[in-house]
């Protein structure tokens, strides 16, 4: 089963693909959502990523 991880107080400029690479550390990510402002379109500082396996040992291992 899927699991939807709400990823907070990202770096401005942070990517989704940088995302990726720290969540692929622990298991197989199946999509990162990176938010972004509707009106200027800039990133926000949070976003979500999915994984089927893992996702304990990436909130244990990233949350600071």
């Amino acid at each position: 089963m899927s699991k939807r991880l709400y990823v907070g107080n990202l770096p401005p400029g942070t990517t989704a693909a940088e995302v990726r690479a720290a969540f692929s550390r622990f298991g197989e990510v199946t999509s990162v959502d990176l938010a972004t402002d509707r009106f200027t379109g800039h990133p926000r500082d949070f976003g979500y990523v999915e994984m089927d396996e893992g996702a304990a040992a990436a909130i244990a291992g990233l949350n600071r």
